[in-house]
């Protein structure tokens, strides 16, 4: 497994599994300027890529920790990534996904 491990955390919500941003993750990184998101109702697998982040100190493709179908999409995204960027863990997620 890669080292970006370490840059995620995942949670089980009641619509799956959430994925958010570690405090790790934000520290490596840097600020979090875009970020491109899958949509809700998107396939993804186990080990492809999940989504990209371009930060202050690296663009980075973070791959997805489950399979199944994007459920949700963090709608504090919609308008900028300061809930990626801040010190409130639990905000700073970004999809969740249905497990098959």
């Amino acid at each position: 497994m890669s080292e970006m491990v370490k840059y995620f955390w995942t949670k089980a919500v009641s619509d799956g599994t959430r994925i958010g941003l570690t405090t790790e993750g934000q520290d490596e990184l840097g600020t979090i300027k875009f970020a491109k998101l899958p949509a809700v109702g998107d396939d993804v697998k186990k080990g492809e890529n999940l989504l990209s982040v371009e930060a202050d100190k690296a663009v980075s493709d973070i791959p997805s920790p489950v399979s199944g179908k994007i459920a949700a999409v963090n709608p504090a995204l919609a308008n900028g990534f300061d809930a990626l960027n801040g010190s409130d863990v639990d905000a700073a997620w970004f999809v969740d996904v249905q497990e098959d």
